[in-house]
């Protein structure tokens, strides 16, 4: 939000260039847009499939949603081998967590490692969907390889739809700290979407894509990558 022209550039002319490449210079290249779950603003109907609406409150996933539109266009229009996947808060090793603008599980697990406690906002009890980076790309991965799914959209997420309140705990639990609730601040208050609950059946129908690893699991893995590795990520 405080990056429009920036968050713009990137996110939307930078789709356009990608797929505007394709077409002229390699219409075969396999072209995938990685989508966001808070595209959709907030939700009408719970669990939400890949036909609701999309309303988003930020820059972010409003330049996101814009990009998936280029995308799906150019599908139709020129015929190129483009789809899209939306994921939701995906977490694990590697990720960025010394921020909240990285995802909020990602932060939280950073506080926990930095000795806690983890700060939730409000009562935390909107719901959310976690997916466990390997299962992330693993439905990439099968989507890249059909070519029978040119302008279609996927919505990939866990099967578990938990409160940010539960999430924390479970962090906790894993790496040993406290969670302390703090008021809203009013920027986030203002973008905050209230419960996000996925639907992966086409997803799981189509691609044969399931999600394996479970919020505990997926915490367990990350915290052994993390320990060996904190001193590239928190300083």
């Amino acid at each position: 939000m405080r990056e429009p022209w920036e968050t713009l550039e990137v996110n939307s002319k930078g789709a356009i260039n990608v797929v505007e490449a394709c077409r002229q210079f390699n219409r075969t290249a396999r072209l995938i847009q990685i989508g966001t779950s808070t595209q959709l603003g907030v939700q009408t109907c719970s669990p939400a499939n890949e036909l609701h609406p999309e309303f988003p409150l930020d820059l972010y996933s409003a330049t996101k949603s814009a990009a998936e539109k280029f995308f799906l266009i150019y599908a139709h229009a020129y015929e190129l081998p483009v789809s899209v996947i939306r994921f939701a808060n995906i977490y694990g090793p590697r990720a960025a967590i010394h921020s909240p603008e990285f995802t909020f599980n990602n932060f939280f697990i950073g506080q926990a490692l930095g000795g806690g406690p983890i700060t939730v906002y409000g009562d935390g009890l909107q719901r959310r969907n976690i997916l466990f980076i390997d299962d992330a790309i693993d439905a990439i991965i099968s989507l890249a390889k059909s070519d029978k799914y040119s302008g279609q959209v996927f919505l990939a997420g866990s099967d578990q739809h938990l409160s940010v309140l539960e999430i924390a705990e479970t962090i906790a639990e894993t790496f040993g700290c406290t969670v302390v609730s703090l008021p809203w601040p009013i920027d986030r208050r203002a973008i905050e979407i209230g419960d996000v609950a996925l639907d992966n059946t086409k997803t799981k129908k189509w691609l044969g894509w399931t999600p394996k690893i479970d919020i505990k699991q997926g915490l367990t893995l990350t915290k052994h990558y993390y320990l060996a590795h904190l001193h590239h990520y928190l300083r």
